[in-house]
């Protein structure tokens, strides 16, 4: 065999260890992720608004108050820090949200849940001990809504935003909770 075509197999070995090992690093190739990734856009006449998450399933578990608990900080999702985007100034609530990328945070409750902008951008949503980043100095905006329950199960955790009574605002919600943060 000549030189060349030794070199080219040789490639194509470290090629094929390179996935293999990528594969079971990462639970396959093509299984589908736990939590996958998901994009949120809104855009309505000059306000464009953009999410980025991970979403968790429920998979029989109870969630609120057991695998997210009561009054401590969650990341709103799974895996890195969900992102709130802005290019406009909003209204949250009563406080004021300049334009810009912000982390968003939750502490949810039975019946309230606070929801935080932060100003500061994590690579991931927990620490090594899986306790959450967020620094609550860098929160620009802290608004307090209520829960609300729903008659259906959300198997995937899901943020939205919704405008249907030009009243918009940020939806969240899995299993049978939902939160609406208004924006103006």
């Amino acid at each position: 065999m000549n030189r060349f075509l030794k070199w080219i197999i040789g490639l194509l070995v470290l090629v094929a260890i390179g996935v293999f090992v990528y594969s079971v690093l990462n639970d396959g190739l093509l299984k589908k992720p736990l939590s996958p990734k998901k994009i949120v856009s809104f855009k309505v006449d000059d306000i464009e608004l953009k999410v980025f998450y991970n979403r968790p399933s429920k998979r029989n578990r109870e969630i609120f108050g057991a695998l997210v608990p009561y009054n401590q900080v969650w990341r709103t999702g799974a895996n890195e820090a969900t992102t709130f985007e802005t290019n406009k100034p909003l209204k949250v609530g009563s406080d004021s949200l300049p334009a810009g990328k912000y982390t968003l945070w939750t502490i949810p409750n039975d019946s309230t849940w606070h929801v935080m902008f932060n100003k500061k951008e994590y690579p991931w949503g927990v620490d090594m001990e899986m306790k959450p980043m967020r620094e609550s100095e860098f929160d620009v905006v802290d608004v307090e809504v209520p829960v609300q329950k729903i008659d259906t199960t959300v198997e995937q955790f899901t943020i939205g935003f919704d405008n249907s009574t030009d009243n918009l605002s940020l939806t969240m919600a899995w299993d049978d909770t939902k939160v609406v943060v208004p924006l103006k």
